[in-house]
């Protein structure tokens, strides 16, 4: 390449895109102002050739940059241990909600390999990394609210204990998705359950604030709120 990347990512950036950017993501100050679409062009150019490489030398200064390498590995072709292990690579540098729900919503291998990665997430939903859980989270919300997992879902929701804030809101928007899907069986769930006032109070908010879910419900949605003098032990 003539330009190196950084210099490539210098030139499409756009300071208002980047300032809006910078609005919606508080926990960091390295945005250049790169649009998405923009983005995935490159990622798709760099999976169809040296990813591999790509990978191994790619920089991280800067929002951008850990971004495309999320999307190039999205985009990569190759078998399913090889990716995880990417995947693997890539989940440390997570370091806030934006790349991590890109991340997940790219890796679409997920659906022709769902045991497999089922058992890969497994260890992230306990770790003690804020980003860890929130990425395990968003991959079960993202591929797994279904009938026959539904409720190893929940399940596993209801142990998650980190005190994070954006591991916290993607258990509340894992709940909401499963209410939507299955309003019962969630229903039952969110009348006996381990979580925290915050998690619960902001699952309930998220469920009133879907399009797919009635007036009614929504009334008694709200009835069920917790004061937050209350704890579940």
């Amino acid at each position: 390449m003539e330009k190196s990347l950084k210099q490539r990512l210098r030139e499409l950036a756009d300071e208002d895109y980047r300032k809006f950017s910078a609005s919606l993501l508080p926990t960091i100050d390295n945005v250049l102002g790169v649009r998405l679409p923009e983005l995935r062009k490159l990622a798709k150019t760099i999976a169809k050739g040296e990813w591999r490489r790509y990978l191994e030398q790619a920089e991280s200064d800067y929002f951008e940059e850990v971004m495309l390498q999320g999307m190039v590995i999205g985009y990569a072709q190759a078998d399913i241990e090889e990716i995880l292990q990417a995947v693997a690579n890539f989940v440390p540098k997570i370091d806030n909600w934006s790349v991590c729900d890109s991340f997940c919503a790219g890796l679409k291998m997920t659906r022709t390999n769902k045991r497999r990665v089922w058992e890969f997430l497994q260890p992230y939903l306990t770790s003690e990394r804020e980003y860890e859980v929130r990425f395990a989270v968003v991959m079960l919300l993202i591929y797994y609210v279904e009938d026959d997992c539904l409720e190893d879902i929940l399940q596993r929701l209801d142990i998650i204990r980190h005190e994070g804030y954006y591991a916290k809101m993607a258990v509340a928007w894992a709940i909401s998705i499963c209410f939507v899907r299955a309003p019962e069986r969630t229903m039952r769930y969110l009348g006996d359950n381990r979580l925290d006032t915050f998690t619960y109070n902001k699952a309930l908010q998220k469920i009133t604030e879907s399009h797919r879910v009635d007036a009614e419900t929504k009334k008694a949605i709200r009835r069920m709120k917790r004061k937050q003098t209350d704890c579940i032990e």
